[in-house]
């Protein structure tokens, strides 16, 4: 009876160690989401087409590796205004560092001014890609969400010819930044809003609410600046402050 019972511990070890073995070996992996949103420009719509995201990463003995299951399509960024966005790719990457995102444009970018849609000519953008660090650690079982802030009104640039496309876009990872939020009234003075600290600046506009919303700025201290329409005058607020994770809200702004 005792050499049965050491006979069956004796498996039983060796099982438990071919786990832990299986186990300690097992590829570790981090939940990687890309999402879209846009600093609006003054135009109806700006459409881009979106074929392909690449990420460059240390654990790629290759250098570049596409994201799977991207959604790829012709995506209006007018439609991710204010705080909204939308989900370009999510899939599961090995652990380790991640220093560029690559994303590869179509060919059918446009924009729409006075009701007239305007083809956009993106000849780098389709050759290799736009290339944008952003040298993140992925940590095992946390999500590690980017946000790709497409600069619509800086990334449009009208020519003698029609517009070229020269994509502005800041790449900040959600986790490590915070939010500047309010109200504008009247919603007639419809401002652009730009959060400013030291030679950094991000902008938005006000929606037919009189709401504005700025995600991804890092902590610090800003000075958000409110630029109204004709007939208005320009108004600075110093000193607000951004947190990590927070929403800074400054209530209802008057625009005289």
């Amino acid at each position: 009876m005792r050499k049965k019972k050491t006979h069956l511990l004796s498996i039983l070890l060796l099982f438990f160690a071919v786990i832990t073995f299986s186990c300690t070996n097992e590829e570790s992996k981090t939940r990687f989401e890309v999402r879209l949103t846009d600093a609006p420009g003054d135009f109806e719509e700006v459409n881009i087409d979106i074929k392909s995201i690449e990420i460059n990463s240390s654990e790629n003995e290759g250098g570049w590796v596409s994201l799977a299951n991207v959604k790829t399509g012709v995506y209006n960024l007018l439609d991710f205004t204010n705080g909204k966005d939308t989900l370009l790719a999510s899939m599961n990457v090995p652990t380790g560092k991640v220093s560029q995102i690559r994303l590869i444009l179509g060919e059918n970018n446009s924009v729409k001014v006075d009701g007239e849609v305007i083809p956009l000519k993106t000849p780098s953008a389709q050759q290799s890609g736009l290339k944008l660090k952003i040298n993140a650690d992925l940590v095992e079982g946390v999500i590690y969400r980017l946000l790709l802030d497409f600069d619509a009104s800086r990334s449009i640039v009208k020519t003698a010819n029609g517009y070229n496309l020269k994509p502005v876009i800041r790449a900040v990872a959600e986790a490590e930044t915070g939010v500047i939020a309010g109200t504008v009234a009247p919603t007639e003075s419809s401002p652009t809003v730009v959060a400013i600290t030291g030679t950094d600046s991000v902008s938005t506009h006000s929606d037919e609410a009189g709401k504005f919303m700025i995600r991804g700025l890092y902590p610090g201290t800003y000075k958000v600046v409110f630029l109204p329409k004709e007939g208005f005058t320009p108004k600075t607020i110093e000193n607000v402050i951004v947190n990590l994770g927070k929403t800074t809200d400054l209530s209802t702004v008057e625009i005289q």
